[in-house]
């Protein structure tokens, strides 16, 4: 049950932060429930740095949240490291 846990608030935690970053049309429902378990990996970690504890992770909104909030982290790390904006492209040109 919990690996169906993870892979349902992935899906949706991605798709939610592919709208908010504006990655949506650039990657696909795979990506989304990638991006969305690694965005809960991360944002658990976070979490727990924080909050010096732990995070359970279940189904509900506090998970989803958290799963968000890693996924902003992860989308917005990777754009800063491709040097630039959506498509690779820097916003000097």
């Amino acid at each position: 049950m919990g690996l169906i846990v993870w892979i349902v608030i992935g899906a949706l935690a991605g798709w939610i932060t592919s709208k908010i970053v504006g990655t949506d049309d650039d990657q696909g429902w795979l990506m989304n429930i990638v991006l969305g378990i690694a965005g809960a990996l991360v944002g658990g970690f976070v979490w727990g740095l924080v909050t010096d504890g732990e995070f359970d992770m279940g189904f509900n909104i506090g998970s989803l949240l958290i799963a968000i909030l890693g996924g902003l982290i992860i989308s917005y790390l990777a754009r800063f490291l491709r040097g630039g904006t959506r498509g690779g492209t820097t916003a000097h040109q």
